[in-house]
């Protein structure tokens, strides 16, 4: 899967302030996601993120995928 910043994805578990939805703030090595529900910053390796993902609501369409 390919993630880009401003994506919003669901997660397979759900943050304990209720929410699931998560937005992509930093791609990488690490991904930093920001909760849409509460706001708070987590920091996840490439690994664990691309594991935890369950689907993307919302997808950005960066400059590079319009260019193809």
């Amino acid at each position: 899967m390919f993630f880009s910043v401003g994506d919003i994805v669901q997660m397979k578990k759900g943050h304990p302030c209720g929410g699931n939805t998560w937005e992509v703030l930093r791609t990488g090595m690490d991904f930093r996601i920001k909760c849409t529900t509460c706001g708070h910053l987590v920091m996840l390796p490439r690994p664990k993120f691309e594991k935890s993902v369950k689907k993307i609501i919302e997808k950005v369409i960066s400059l590079d995928e319009t260019e193809n």
